[in-house]
């Protein structure tokens, strides 16, 4: 099991820390089944880059970076070396562990 700790660079958005959460899901789903709004417009399918995020502890236990997830970091907004998109961003099986993530200020998502 896993405990996800989700931070917000949007102000006024406390931490939310989440337990017992099981592996085999992206850290988009886990964010969507706990109530946590992360933009995806492409359905999750590594078709865009709304549901960027920056995983600040815990890379090692979330599958590696393909060529085409890197590609669509390059077109988030505000890319870093710790960016990944959520909807790839899958819990390994076999592992547990804590992950650390900050999603980045969506608000210039509003209205779309």
């Amino acid at each position: 099991m896993y405990t996800i700790k989700v931070k917000f660079e949007q102000r006024g958005l406390e931490p939310v820390i989440l337990s017992n959460i099981k592996a085999d899901q992206s850290l988009l789903e886990v964010c969507l089944h706990n109530g946590i709004e992360l933009h995806h417009n492409c359905g999750a399918v590594c078709a865009c880059s709304t549901c960027h995020l920056y995983v600040e502890d815990g890379m090692h236990l979330l599958e590696d970076l393909s060529d085409k997830e890197e590609d669509f970091i390059d077109r988030a907004v505000n890319p870093r070396i710790n960016s990944r998109l959520g909807c790839q961003c899958v819990l390994q099986e076999g592992s547990k562990g804590e992950v650390v993530v900050t999603i980045p200020d969506q608000t210039q998502f509003l209205g779309e």
